[in-house]
C-alpha cells in the first residue's frame, strides 16, 4: 500500500497543480493511492479561490483525495461566520485581516479588494457576497485528523501524551511546542505541515511537509509506504531518510 501527501499550499494553485502532476506520474509507474492534503489551502498566495475550486472539482470528479483543515482555513471560515470572534490559538492582538496572516490576499482572489485598509464590517459584508457558500461548507467539513496505514495525518501536530481520539481541534491545527521537540514515538508516524522548514524532513516519529510555499519555497508532495517516505521530483522518487 502506498499513499500520497501534499504540504501547505497557501493559495499557490500552480504549485498545487504541479504537485498533482508529479503524483500522477508516480501513480502511472506504481499504481493508484489516495492523496491527503495537509491543510492551509488559503492565505498569503495569489489564488486561494483557485485552490479550493481545484480541490472541489477533483473530489466531484471522483478523485481519491482527502483535504484536512489548517489553521488558516479555519481563520478564513471563522471570519466569514463572525468577524469579531477571536480565533483560538491566534494572538489576541492579531486578526485574520492582518497582512502578516494573509487574509487580505485570500479575499483579493475572490474580488474583495483592499481588505486590510477598510472597516471590518464592510469587508465582511463584501466577503459574504463574494465567497461561494459551497466554499464555506467545504472548509467547515474538512477533517482535522485522518488515520491511514501506519500514519496519522494532521495539519500542525498533536499534543504528546494525549490519545489521538482526545486531541483538541485547536491543537491539531495550531500546535508547535511541545510537539516539535518530542523525540519519542507517537505510535503512528505523524505527517504534518504548519511549521515551515527549508525542505520536507522525516524525523523518525514525524514527517514535516511544510517546505515554505507561503514564503517562496516549494510545495512538497511525497509518497509514503509504511513509515518510509520519498519526495516526488521531476526525476522520480527521492527517499527521505528518518532521523
Amino acid at each position: 500500500m502506498h499513499l500520497y501527501a501534499i504540504g501547505d499550499i497557501h493559495g499557490h494553485i500552480d504549485l498545487l497543480k504541479a504537485a498533482h502532476d508529479l503524483i500522477a506520474d508516480d501513480k502511472a509507474r506504481h499504481g493508484p493511492g489516495p492523496v491527503i492534503h495537509l491543510g492551509d489551502l488559503v492565505d498569503r498566495g495569489p489564488d486561494s479561490r483557485g485552490v479550493i475550486d481545484f480541490l472541489l472539482a477533483g473530489i466531484a470528479a471522483g478523485q481519491d483525495w482527502v483535504v484536512l483543515k489548517g489553521n488558516h482555513d479555519r481563520m478564513f471560515w471563522r471570519f466569514l461566520r463572525n468577524p469579531t470572534e477571536q480565533e483560538p490559538g491566534l494572538r489576541a492582538d492579531l486578526g485574520w485581516l492582518h497582512p502578516k496572516l494573509g487574509g487580505p490576499d485570500t479575499l483579493q482572489s475572490y474580488g474583495v479588494a483592499n481588505a486590510a485598509d477598510r472597516p471590518v464590517a464592510k469587508v465582511h459584508a463584501d466577503a459574504r457576497l463574494a465567497v461561494p457558500q459551497a466554499h464555506l461548507e467545504f472548509l467547515a467539513a474538512c477533517p482535522t485528523l485522518r488515520l491511514a496505514g501506519d500514519c496519522a495525518f494532521v495539519h500542525a501536530g498533536i499534543r504528546p501524551g494525549i490519545a489521538l481520539q482526545d486531541q483538541s481541534e485547536t491543537d491539531l491545527v495550531w500546535i508547535r511546542e511541545p510537539f516539535l521537540s518530542e523525540a519519542t514515538s507517537h505510535g503512528p508516524l505523524i505527517v504534518h505541515g504548519h511549521t515551515a522548514i527549508e525542505a520536507a524532513t522525516h524525523y523518525g516519529n514525524r514527517l514535516n511537509l511544510d517546505s515554505g510555499a507561503a514564503y517562496g519555497g516549494p510545495l512538497s508532495a511525497v509518497v509514503i509506504e509504511g513509515r518510509e517516505a520519498a519526495l516526488l521530483t521531476p526525476e522520480g522518487r527521492r527517499r527521505l531518510p528518518g532521523r
